[in-house]
């Protein structure tokens, strides 16, 4: 399948020309998981056995007190009955926002699928336990690199933060323990909403969203949710 087709040497390369016909499955009702942690667990596992990259990423939106919103890519790191988490900088500019707005959506691009997963729902932070517990699972160089930054913040250079990339690796060697920062954790998704999105032909998409009855739904309780299909 092309994206499209290249034009004569002399013409233009228009974004108006590039589209895909979106032709690689449907998505009934009767097809649906009876929660939407289990339709998420299921289109996951399909990501994962089509060896698509990196399924967990998904781009998270947020907005401050001021109503600008922001977005980014992080990783997912779980997936439960509660919701979906992810870490990241306390100091971030994300998390500065999700402090003084808890609420967020993220979406899960699975665009060699044809397929989307759109959250939304408000925000808390995760333990100190929980966060603790996968700080330590992480690489170890992945450990030092979150004390070594203060993201989002401004900087004139790399040279800084590498001399102190370079300062913790020798303070906190191979096998050693490496404490979690105070100001890095995790941020728990509860969600209100849980939208699949199937591409079409003739842009007809399937859009079948789980709605919360009530808030603080479990999201494997099939009686928390009501289902509704969305016009494309």
């Amino acid at each position: 399948m092309s994206l499209w087709t290249p034009p004569p040497e002399d013409a233009p390369r228009r974004l108006a020309d590039l589209r895909v016909s979106y032709d690689a499955g449907t998505l009934e009702e009767q097809d649906l998981a009876s929660t939407p942690l289990a339709q998420f667990g299921a289109w996951l596992e399909e990501a994962l056995d089509v060896g698509l990259p990196e399924p967990n990423a998904m781009v998270v939106a947020t907005a401050g007190a001021e109503g600008q919103p922001s977005a980014r890519t992080v990783l997912l790191k779980e997936a439960d009955a509660r919701g979906f988490v992810f870490y990241t900088n306390y100091g971030s500019r994300k998390s500065g926002e999700l402090e003084e707005n808890p609420a967020a959506s993220c979406v899960f691009p699975w665009f060699a699928m044809h397929r989307q997963v759109v959250v939304v729902g408000r925000v808390e932070r995760v333990s100190r336990e929980e966060a603790d517990a996968y700080f330590q699972s992480r690489p170890h160089g992945s450990r030092l690199g979150a004390w070594a930054s203060r993201q989002s913040t401004v900087i004139e250079g790399r040279a800084g933060i590498e001399a102190e990339y370079a300062r913790l690796a020798e303070q906190y060697p191979e096998e050693s323990h490496i404490p979690i920062p105070d100001f890095w954790g995790g941020w728990l998704i509860r969600p209100v909403s849980v939208e699949f999105w199937q591409g079409r032909e003739s842009r007809l998409h399937d859009r079948l969203r789980f709605v919360a009855v009530q808030g603080d739904s479990a999201l494997d309780d099939p009686d928390a949710w009501r289902v509704e299909r969305l016009s494309p």
